[in-house]
This record gives C-alpha cells, sequence and structure tokens, in this order.
C-alpha cells in the first residue's frame, strides 16, 4: 500500500473518494486513463466528489485510485488548493470491492467520522444537509436512497415507515425501487467492521454488507436524494450525467439545509 500526504487539518469530518477499480463498463473510453479523469460537463468527473464535499463543509479528503493511474489523477488534482481544501492519496492496489477500498482510510480517519463518496456519482444538489444530519447524529450510520427504474443494478433498500430494515446487493428481484446510492457516512465503528465482513460471491468485499453490519445494530438512518442523480458507470448513465452538468454548468445546487417532503426529506426514527 503506497500512501502520499499532504499537509491537512484535522476536522470532525472527514472526506474519502473512492476511484479505483478498471471502468471497464466503459472501455475503450478507459483504456488510456482512469474512468474518474473523464469529462463530465466541463471538468473531469473527480472534481465533482470534491466540490460536493467542500460545499458540505468537508475539507480534510483522501482520494483512493489505482496503481495504473496514480500519476494522473496527482497531476490533475494537485494538493487540493484549487479546490479550498487538503487533498491526500492511497493507491488501491488490488480492487477488491467498495469496503476493501474504504478499510485502505483508516490511518487516515484516525477514529473521525467519514462522509464516502463514490467518485462516479454525480449528485444535481449539493450534500450538505445530509451531511449536517450525520453531524447531528451520535453513532452509526447514514445512506442515501433514490428511486431508479432499473434497482436490480444496485444496492436495493427494503422499507418499513420509518428504517431500512435490509440492503440487497443487486438483487434479481428488488424488494422496492430505491438504490442505496454512492454517497455514505459511517462512524469509526466502520473499520472494526469491515474486519468482519467476508468477500461475496463477486469476490468482493461489499459495502452492502457493511451497511447490513450497522442495521443489525440499529444504528443506520437514511435520507432521500434530491434532484438528479446518476453512477455515469454505464455509457447512458455517462451520457446523462453530461447532459444535467452542462445544463447547470457544473454548478452544484443549493438547497434548504434540511430537506423536507416524504419522498426528498429526511427520515429518522
Amino acid at each position: 500500500m503506497t500512501i502520499l500526504y499532504s499537509h491537512a487539518v484535522k476536522l470532525p469530518m472527514k472526506g474519502v473518494i473512492l476511484s479505483g477499480g478498471r471502468g471497464t463498463r466503459l472501455h475503450p473510453l478507459t483504456k488510456a486513463t482512469n474512468k474518474h479523469l473523464l469529462p463530465i460537463g466541463r471538468e473531469p468527473m473527480l472534481y465533482h466528489p470534491i466540490r460536493q464535499m467542500v460545499s458540505a463543509g468537508i475539507t480534510e479528503i483522501l482520494v483512493v485510485t489505482s496503481t495504473e493511474h496514480i500519476g494522473h489523477v496527482v497531476a490533475c488534482l494537485g494538493g487540493g488548493n484549487e479546490f479550498g481544501c487538503s487533498l491526500n492519496y492511497v493507491v488501491q492496489e488490488n480492487p477488491r470491492g467498495i469496503a476493501h477500498g474504504l478499510a485502505l482510510a483508516e490511518p487516515f480517519a484516525q477514529r473521525s467520522k467519514l462522509c464516502v463518496m463514490l467518485a462516479d456519482n454525480i449528485f444535481e444538489y449539493s450534500i450538505a444537509p445530509y451531511a449536517d444530519a450525520f453531524r447531528r447524529q451520535d453513532t452509526g450510520a447514514r445512506v442515501l436512497l433514490k428511486g431508479v427504474g432499473e434497482p436490480e443494478r444496485y444496492g436495493v433498500a427494503a422499507l418499513d415507515e420509518q428504517h431500512v430494515v435490509e440492503i440487497q446487493e443487486k438483487p434479481k428481484a428488488p424488494k422496492s425501487a430505491y438504490a442505496v446510492v454512492g454517497l455514505y457516512f459511517y462512524d469509526a465503528q466502520v473499520f472494526d467492521i469491515i474486519r468482519t465482513i467476508e468477500e461475496s460471491e463477486r469476490g468482493e468485499f461489499e459495502i452492502t454488507s457493511v451497511n447490513n453490519a450497522y442495521i443489525k445494530r440499529n444504528e443506520l438512518r437514511y435520507n432521500h436524494c434530491k434532484g438528479r442523480w446518476t453512477d455515469a458507470g454505464t455509457f447512458e448513465s455517462y451520457a446523462e450525467a453530461n447532459r444535467f452538468m452542462l445544463e447547470n454548468g457544473n454548478r452544484i445546487l443549493a438547497h434548504d439545509d434540511r430537506p423536507s417532503g416524504h419522498l426528498e426529506g429526511l427520515i429518522d426514527d
């Protein structure tokens, strides 16, 4: 494991951006570069999660990336001055799932609360209200849900009136149309939980297993995602991300500190 650290300031919540993986679904666009350096609207894709975290007051950020493209990523992003943050880097030499990539952030986290974002997830609105909701949460985890047309592509949340009761990873028969999108908030327990999970049938350490462990502890809360969102992982969703980022001029739209309404609001117990 290789770690490159820039100067950073301790904050109550730190950010982790996961940008490893091989980007095979966007081949041949990814033959020459990391998927997360492809353009979204007017900027490289990786600019978006950084700007999202800064919009939420998270300015100490770790970028997890691949061995092949660490040089390109660092050359593109630098130390973070352009974004008003401090960027740190770690190499995921052998991608084995989202939870595996997150585990590499333990030395960086230093038991802080974490905001974790998959680098290919594009949100029209700022993530600030969801980060603020987690800051008010004493312990546990928080996820973000979005109604989607193809839930079998994602981790899918089974809900009762107020809680996520189970998350299924890419189910053939989804129990709801609510996908768990690539934005997660965790307390310091997350690394202990990762050490207890087993590889899935796909040979990966799944973030769904981590989230289900928090559900068993009755410590997982959720928000509904406001506005447009896509994971930019297929040619179709990549085109959609470009479309609405171009429409917005790559601006991240602001909204109230606390989302309102049932489908786009905060639901706690």
